[in-house]
């Protein structure tokens, strides 16, 4: 069956649709809506290069997708990222590996050096990784809570003395105490790839003007008036509710604040009408982990990071 690549056409809502029914069916673990593939597209930073490729079948239907693009704010230069995702319906078509060659070329073309996969840690998809030169890093666990029937822990009766707590949306008049709170989190991730938030403009457009983060969810542990810890939330304004960042600040670790942040947005989300949570962690990153096991997250899958080292043109 002939298999055509192209990109993702922006002004088709079809299109968008398409793209988000083989998220859906390739990773359910992932919050993915419409409106959050048209936004990724129109947001991205200029020097990202970024694309949104989509494999479509001699009678029109999208049967695979990927998201491609420079690492642009890393200050390693030459890193990359490709994201593919088959309907599994429609393996075998030579859709993953039309998406994977249209990819290296568009980066390798623009400079880069080594791109980046997530693999999810299934024979069959290692496999074919590894058939075409990707070779393994570091792993991480995709996790899920029913939301409707958890055992969460109780809301505090009282805070600590100086501790206050706060959602997204107070900040909306001045976001910037969430940005440099995001950046050193981040910063501190366990990753393959290291990133510096350093442009505040890039990040309200990509970050906090995408329209899956639920700005009332998101919530803030401040001490004595500073940012200290938070939960970004994301949803897909039906059911499906997910961290997207827990994060403590350095100054404030050892004192439970993510996990006070997380409770309070889990039990939000809960009464909001939200019944499945999905959260991902580094699978290193233990002190994650265990919180999330506290509120009876269970790892539901695990992808493996893959590299591979382009020729650039």
């Amino acid at each position: 069956m002939t298999v055509l690549i192209r990109d993702l056409r922006p002004d088709d809502p079809s299109d968008a649709e398409a793209v988000v029914r083989v998220c859906r069916a390739a990773l359910p673990f992932m919050i993915t809506t419409t409106e959050g593939v048209a936004f990724a597209l129109a947001s991205a930073h200029p020097a990202k290069a970024h694309r949104i490729l989509v494999a479509e079948t001699a009678d029109g239907l999208v049967i695979g997708t990927a998201q491609v693009g420079i690492v642009h704010d890393s200050p390693e230069p030459g890193q990359s990222y490709v994201n593919p995702y088959v309907d599994p319906a429609h393996h075998g078509l030579g859709a993953g590996s039309g998406l994977l060659r249209a990819a290296e070329e568009h980066l390798a073309a623009r400079g880069a050096e080594a791109t980046y996969a997530w693999v999810l840690d299934e024979p069959a998809h290692r496999a074919f990784a590894e058939r075409r030169g990707y070779r393994p890093g570091r792993s991480a666990h995709f996790l899920r809570l029913d939301l409707a029937a958890a055992s969460l822990p109780p809301l505090p009766e009282t805070l600590p003395a100086g501790v206050e707590l706060r959602t997204g949306a107070d900040f909306a008049a001045d976001p910037r105490p969430l940005f440099e709170a995001d950046a050193e989190t981040t910063a501190d991730e366990p990753g393959d790839v290291q990133t510096e938030f350093d442009d505040y403009e890039d990040w309200i457009a990509h970050t906090w003007n995408n329209p899956s983060l639920d700005k009332e969810l998101t919530t803030v542990v401040l001490v004595d008036g500073a940012v200290a810890a938070f939960t970004a939330a994301q949803t897909d304004g039906a059911t499906r509710y997910g961290s997207a960042m827990t994060g403590t600040l350095r100054a404030f670790r050892g004192r439970g604040l993510a996990k006070l942040a997380k409770t309070v947005s889990l039990h939000r989300a809960r009464a909001a009408g939200y019944t499945e949570a999905f959260t991902g962690n580094d699978a290193g990153n233990e002190p994650m982990l265990a919180v999330n096991n506290g509120f009876g997250y269970e790892i539901c899958a695990t992808e493996t990071r893959y590299v591979k080292r382009l020729e650039t043109a």
